[in-house]
């Protein structure tokens, strides 16, 4: 009987770990082991590009791309995972519970925004997920259609990290789209910080200051939304703002599916993993991307909740994960090189590298990077066996 891995996720974590794991078996002419992945959907959802318009088309499917390299889907939201039986229980597509047994297992269920238990909640968009971003499209297109009013024209976006600020920049243009030219529109970006885009450091801060003066943005500092209801948001302050789309963008944790697994657990949930992305104190348990708490060179950094470290991680773990089943010696995972690519909307975008983000393109250069990124980069292979075997050795920089 064939040995089995099974990859929980089809996020770039668990997409790039099954091809890395294919290549590795590829490589030492291995048939003696079969590898699984277990998602709802055979597609790449392009989580990245979730903030801005048509986001319906972001999505790649993967079932060619998986009969090309020999890797089986399985269609199902995993529900629980057993690690002394190594089994986990799955619903399948008609919403039966069913099981599947390996002999390794990666781990790469990604993450969810956390939302909050906050009064007024269910009135909130986000753009987390295909379907959420989806409903927001469908909610700015129609706002055409209620009467002209301050609530109507505008958007406060609840955060203002990399998301939030993604989302608020590109606003301007969606909401001139859907409302036209004439209408009086604001986009305000509520954020807890004493200053405009406080934990980013100051190389990028002025980009940001810059394109939100621009771009129209208004940010109001050093409060919170404290509820939201039909008409709009109250802060934590006491001010009042009215609107009709209030976008949350604050706190991602890691899926709940890793509480099933006994170990180690940063704040956001993601479970520590030792250099080879093995789950600390699991011997038969890998992680890969937004569940994966892994340190990315000797300097103290980790790896983000980011597609650019994501990738990395699936292939890492995918080969880890085949060298430990058949007996070869893994890779000790690295990514030194940490860079920056953040879409600022019309204004262009900005560009740095490096932990501290040393500022390297600004403005209209750095959107052709972050376009290239977007739409090429960060992209599943071709589905063409030698190709895409190619595409996943770990040792191949993402950034």
């Amino acid at each position: 009987m064939k040995q089995h891995i099974l990859i929980i996720g089809a996020g770039f974590g668990g997409v790039w770990s099954a091809l890395s794991a294919a290549r590795l078996l590829d490589k030492h002419d291995r048939n003696d082991v079969h590898i699984s992945l277990l998602a709802p959907q055979a597609e790449l959802r392009i989580r990245p590009r979730f903030y801005e318009p048509d986001v319906h088309n972001m999505l790649a499917p993967l079932g060619p791309l998986f009969d090309a390299v020999g890797v089986t889907f399985v269609q199902g939201a995993a529900e629980s995972i057993d690690v002394n039986a190594k089994q986990v229980t799955y619903r399948n597509a008609a919403g039966v519970p069913t099981a599947l047994s390996y002999d390794r297992l990666v781990l790469a269920a990604g993450s969810r925004l956390n939302r909050p238990d906050m009064h007024g909640i269910q009135h909130v968009f986000d753009v987390d997920q295909i379907e959420d971003a989806t409903r927001l499209e469908a909610h700015i297109k129609a706002l055409k259609n209620l009467p002209d009013s301050p609530a109507r024209n505008t958007v406060v976006v609840a955060g203002g990290g990399f998301t939030g600020i993604e989302t608020a920049t590109e606003m301007p243009a969606r909401l001139r789209a859907a409302l036209g030219d004439a209408a009086d529109i604001r986009v305000i970006v509520v954020d807890r910080g004493p200053q405009i885009a406080a934990s980013m450091g100051d190389g990028i801060r002025p980009s940001i200051i810059e394109a939100s003066q621009e771009l129209g943005l208004q940010w109001i500092l050093n409060t919170s939304v404290a509820s939201v209801d039909a008409g709009g948001v109250t802060l934590a302050d006491g001010q009042r703002i009215e609107s009709s789309t209030v976008i949350w963008t604050i706190g991602f944790r890691a899926n709940p599916l890793t509480e099933h697994v006994d170990g180690t657990r940063d704040p956001q949930g993601r479970l520590h993993v030792d250099a080879h992305l093995k789950v600390k104190g699991q011997p038969a348990v890998f992680a890969a991307g937004d569940v994966a708490y892994a340190a990315t060179d000797e300097l103290g950094n980790f790896a983000a909740m980011s597609c650019q470290h994501a990738i990395a991680l699936g292939r890492y773990a995918g080969n880890n994960v085949a060298a430990d089943l058949i007996g070869v010696a893994p890779m000790a995972y690295s990514q030194p090189k940490y860079v920056t690519c953040l879409d600022l909307g019309a204004w262009g975008a900005v560009y740095t590298e490096g932990w501290d983000r040393q500022l390297k393109l600004v403005g209209q250069e750095a959107k052709a990077l972050k376009q290239q990124i977007n739409s090429v980069w960060i992209y599943p292979p071709a589905a063409d066996r030698a190709v895409a075997l190619a595409a996943a050795d770990p040792l191949i920089p993402v950034a």
